[in-house]
């Protein structure tokens, strides 16, 4: 637990908060309490408290969110925080409730792990069985196809009219066999995409922010400064939390890897420095109907080789990487009604947006 006053100044730091961040209650007492923050909430911090002070308008007392704190050695960790505020004698106070998630993200990276290497072979057990469907299925069609083919071509050693008259038969034969198997193949895709995943009214910013401080934690990412920008008229969407936190956590870590990739080339040379390893995550309204929400970064950027197959499964340019994450994200995104894309970032590396339905849109649709 931890007090401060309607300065930010800190009046009160619990034995369990001592532990918890690394400072001795001496330490920390008449110091703003964005000492504990790492950015952006550190920067933003005074400028929400003189807000809140002005207009009593809240955005997280009262309700409890997840973010990131930051410990005396410089090391980030997620928290769950709960504050509330109270006037008394000697001016307003605020309090903060602060829960170390660490322990139990730990817990639950070691069951995502788990999920994950069974989630692996399913995915080679499925794609084992798919590919003897698609073998089995498309089989006739394809050696129909290669027989009407090689018949054509030898009655073209003879080309008299009569010849010409089968010549033509056969490719229309072939162009029916090729139209067959284009079919068998959107009838899979269709049974595979089949599944509808159950949607509820989510806050954006609150999917957003547990993503991000899921997404940070344990990559000693100290040194990259992630500004968090979201439209708050755009904020209700129509989604499954937890795909959608999926997609998130995706494109934030690959901004990360994009980032610590580039190494120190991204930091030499005159004007570069901290500000050039950056992540910004912005949303907008896109119309009255969706919400577009941008995940940038300051890495190096995209070829124009990678760029054209980005979202094809298999395709990746990580050593380690599978090439699965952006179509997956994308199967995800599209099944909500949304599209994604990527483009060069304005802060130098690449940008990846991605739409959503706005849950007023899908509660009105005939409006």
């Amino acid at each position: 637990m931890i007090v401060i006053d309607s300065h930010g100044a800190i009046l009160s730091f619990s034995a369990a908060a001592e532990r918890m961040f690394g400072y001795a209650e001496g330490d920390v007492a008449g110091q703003n309490v964005k000492m504990l923050m790492p950015d952006p909430d550190r920067e933003a911090h005074d400028a929400y408290m003189d807000r809140y002070m002005t207009t009593g308008v809240a955005r997280i007392i009262g309700i409890g969110r997840v973010t990131t704190a930051r410990r005396r050695d410089g090391s980030n960790f997620p928290i769950e925080l709960s504050i509330g505020d109270a006037d008394t004698p000697h001016g307003r106070v605020f309090t903060g409730f602060i829960r170390d998630l660490s322990e139990r993200q730990r817990t639950e990276r070691r069951l995502n792990d788990l999920q994950v290497e069974l989630s692996h072979i399913s995915r080679v057990s499925a794609m084992g069985s798919l590919a003897a469907a698609l073998a089995h299925e498309l089989n006739q069609p394809l050696t129909a196809i290669a027989n009407y083919m090689e018949g054509a071509r030898d009655l073209l050693d003879t080309p008299d009219a009569a010849a010409l008259e089968m010549v033509r038969e056969a490719l229309d034969e072939a162009a029916g066999q090729s139209i067959r198997a284009g079919q068998i193949v959107r009838r899979l895709r269709d049974f595979i995409a089949r599944g509808e995943s159950e949607k509820h009214i989510e806050s954006l910013r609150r999917l957003v922010t547990e993503a991000n401080a899921l997404a940070l934690t344990g990559t000693g990412v100290a040194a990259i400064d992630v500004s968090i920008r979201l439209d708050s008229l755009a904020d209700d969407v129509l989604v499954d939390r937890i795909q959608i936190q999926q997609v998130l956590l995706n494109l934030i870590r690959n901004a990360v890897e994009a980032i610590q990739g580039a190494g120190q080339r991204q930091l030499s040379g005159p004007g570069h420095g901290a500000a050039r390893r950056r992540i910004e995550i912005r949303s907008r309204a896109d119309g009255d109907d969706m919400v577009v929400i941008t995940v940038a970064d300051s890495g190096p950027g995209l070829s124009h080789t990678i760029q054209q197959h980005l979202f094809e499964p298999f395709q990746t340019s990580k050593e380690q990487g599978m090439g699965l994450g952006l179509s997956i994200s994308r199967t995800i995104v599209e099944a909500h009604g949304g599209r994604i894309w990527a483009e060069p970032a304005d802060i130098g590396g690449a940008a990846f947006h991605f739409s959503l339905v706005r849950a007023a849109a899908a509660q009105h649709p005939d409006d």
